[in-house]
């Protein structure tokens, strides 16, 4: 299994695999989504989005293949979304999620109140008018690397 940045090539693999999760996917037309990408001799198998937002990072589209869940890849995408946040001079990651809350909850994100995210975020597509308002909307503090 190989962790790597997404690439132009992997967009339909990506798409396919958010639509298969039933993750949204209406903006990624538009949007600046950083995506790394987990692979193996099958192809993609999972993947996490990065959405920038001045200091503050929106994660998204975290999926693992059915099939590929229980065995840590979840925990290894968000790792590395947060090492790429760090790297990057993020200083918050902020997220929705209808189904995950207790994942990232052991991850050490907190639940907020939505109106309570970082402006910048609250505006994106994502917040607007992509992830219903029954989402549950967490944050953390990101660790700036030197």
């Amino acid at each position: 299994m190989d962790l790597r940045a997404g690439t132009a090539d992997d967009q339909a693999a990506i798409h396919d695999l958010l639509r298969d999760s039933r993750l949204p996917v209406d903006d990624l037309g538009t949007a600046a989504v950083d995506f790394t990408v987990a692979t193996d001799a099958a192809g993609l198998i999972g993947v996490v989005g990065l959405e920038s937002f001045g200091d503050v990072g929106l994660l998204r589209s975290l999926a693992v293949r059915d099939g590929q869940r229980g065995r840590g890849l979840g925990e290894r995408l968000v790792g590395a979304v947060e090492a790429r946040a760090a790297a990057l001079g993020l200083r918050q990651l902020v997220l929705l999620t209808e189904t995950a809350a207790p994942f990232f909850a052991r991850r050490g994100y907190a639940a907020i109140a939505r109106e309570q995210a970082p402006a910048s975020v609250r505006h994106s597509a994502e917040f607007r008018s992509i992830c219903p308002a029954s989402a549950t909307c967490m944050i953390k503090s990101v660790e700036v690397s030197p």
